[in-house]
């Protein structure tokens, strides 16, 4: 009886003991959390899409303290939430929302079915990534879409699909919030993050080939050549050429669309634009002949 008693007791002064020890260290050690930081989380979507820059939510919701401390919320925005989720944020932290240009991913391949023929047929698994590093892909371009879908399985806002027609990536842009998952998945890098521009509408080059022209052309209908007409006529400078590829520089951009038509091979895509009017043919009128 005396043994259980002192085996009792001495298991009780034992407890006692771990008990005072992980107090004083959880005094010593307590880490404070500023209460914003969960107030700031609650008003966030959750989806730790990555697109903030930050790891998740709480991650950014941290950063929103701490860039409020400082002073500004510029450069912050949640894409999943959007302007409104800034708005409530900046109304908890006692700032002023700062508007952030809206963008949205633009999938820059027109590399359709019926202009980049198949040339091989992909039996591996059905993954962008895996396929980019084993067989190329199904056709003689190395740089387009490989239509296996990692960029749908990556968005976490249902905001794009593939087009069973095209066998391309389609974007939702009511859905989109530009959060970055469909180019990070991406392992050909042709989607990418642009501003909407105004009124929704934008000039894209929608082709990534960097082979010279005539490689390029006989891999795809549509690629760019690498011409650089669209350089020459662009008279904002807003076009470059590099690596045999055009790009449009969506900041220097006026949406003044003299390169479309002056792209031989329609790789310029005019997006939200209305079509163009036609051309009215002048007709000459003869004068009257006077009576001799």
């Amino acid at each position: 009886m005396n043994l259980i008693l002192i085996a009792v007791i001495s298991l009780g002064a034992i407890g006692l003991i771990a008990a005072v020890i992980l107090y004083v260290a959880s005094k010593k050690f307590a880490v404070y959390e500023d209460p914003r930081i969960a107030q700031v989380s609650e008003v966030l979507p959750q989806a730790n899409c990555g697109g903030c820059g930050y790891p998740g939510c709480a991650g950014f919701a941290g950063a929103c303290v701490k860039a409020a401390d400082a002073g500004s919320l510029e450069g912050l925005l949640c894409p999943g939430g959007g302007a409104a989720c800034m708005e409530k944020i900046a109304a908890i932290l006692g700032m002023e929302a700062v508007a952030a240009e809206p963008k949205i991913a633009v999938v820059r391949c027109n590399g359709s079915c019926e202009n980049r023929p198949r040339i091989a047929k992909y039996d591996g698994a059905l993954s962008c990534a895996i396929a980019h590093v084993t067989s190329g892909g199904e056709t003689a371009c190395t740089f387009g879409c490989l239509g296996c879908g990692d960029c749908v399985t990556a968005c976490r806002f249902d905001a794009i699909h593939m087009n069973p027609e095209t066998g391309l990536p389609e974007v939702d842009e009511e859905k989109c919030t530009a959060c970055g998952a469909c180019a990070k998945s991406c392992p050909r890098n042709i989607i990418e993050i642009r501003p909407k521009g105004k009124n929704n509408r934008r000039m894209v080059v929608m082709c990534v080939n960097k082979d010279k022209g005539a490689v390029a052309n006989k891999a795809c209908k549509v690629s760019c050549i690498g011409c650089g007409k669209c350089v020459k006529v662009c008279p904002f400078e807003a076009i470059t050429l590099e690596n045999n590829l055009a790009y449009i520089d969506p900041t220097k951009c006026k949406s003044c669309r003299k390169c479309e038509p002056e792209c031989p091979k329609g790789a310029i895509h005019a997006v939200n634009f209305p079509p163009r009017k036609p051309k009215v043919e002048a007709t000459t009128v003869e004068a009257p002949k006077a009576d001799a």
